[in-house]
């Protein structure tokens, strides 16, 4: 295996395991979801709420983390892909153009964190509506 390839097997790992990630907290968001709105629409006690709720706020908080590592796994093959593109024409040179081109809104990382914080607020305050209702129930 030579350079280019080992660089370009790592970075194709590791975005496939990024996506798979993403996809798996997708899913599993939307059973622990569809479990909060079955509690609220069923009349469940309170304390199930908050339980499901925090849940879905240690979900978001963990995946925050797998993808951060992910980046960091992804950003480590880039500097070497940078330095193969050199003997590429210009407009060949993908890595070089996207870090010169960075957005900061049209990203998957932005993405990707927007619906992990969105997650992370919604089961937070489903945790928090459901502790308040055991409270005021006591």
């Amino acid at each position: 295996m030579n350079e280019q390839q080992y660089l370009c097997e790592h970075y194709r790992f590791n975005a496939e395991q990024r996506l798979k990630g993403f996809n798996f907290f997708v899913i599993l968001s939307m059973f622990a979801e569809g479990g909060i709105f079955t509690a609220v629409e069923k009349g469940f006690h309170p304390l199930s709420l908050a339980l499901l709720g925090g849940f879905v706020v240690i979900i978001s908080a963990v995946f925050w983390l797998v993808d951060a590592r992910s980046r960091e796994l992804l950003s480590l093959a880039v500097p070497g892909l940078k330095r193969l593109e050199k003997d590429l024409p210009e407009s060949s040179r993908i890595y070089s153009r996207d870090s010169a081109q960075k957005g900061t809104v049209v990203r998957y990382t932005f993405a990707i964190r927007a619906l992990l914080f969105g997650q992370f607020i919604f089961g937070a305050g489903v945790a928090c509506y459901g502790l308040y209702h055991w409270i005021m129930a006591r």
